[in-house]
């Protein structure tokens, strides 16, 4: 199954052309990008455990936690990616 359509390669707006580069996305399935979202995450998290008491005397301990709902968020995300991965995956070979 082809999900290409066929783009204009140049663009017209106003008086100048804007050539359009034929390229390939790089990160497809999105596993990489959720994986360094999720270690952003996890740093911040680390980073700011030693100043937890401070943030809480200051009414923003909800900072620390936010950080620790990113990284659970992001693993269901990862998951989610490589679950789709291998279904595309299954789906190529079933149609080849």
């Amino acid at each position: 199954m082809e999900l290409r359509d066929e783009q204009p390669l140049a663009h017209e707006i106003g008086h100048r052309t804007y050539l359009v580069a034929d390229v390939e996305p790089l990160d497809v399935d999105g596993i990489r990008t959720v994986q360094v979202g999720v270690a952003l995450w996890v740093i911040g998290f680390i980073a700011l455990i030693p100043f937890y008491g401070r943030l809480q005397d200051d009414g923003r301990g909800w900072v620390l936690w936010t950080c620790a709902a990113g990284c659970g968020l992001g693993l269901l995300g990862l998951e989610y990616c490589r679950r789709r991965k291998r279904a595309r995956a299954a789906r190529r070979e079933a149609d080849a």
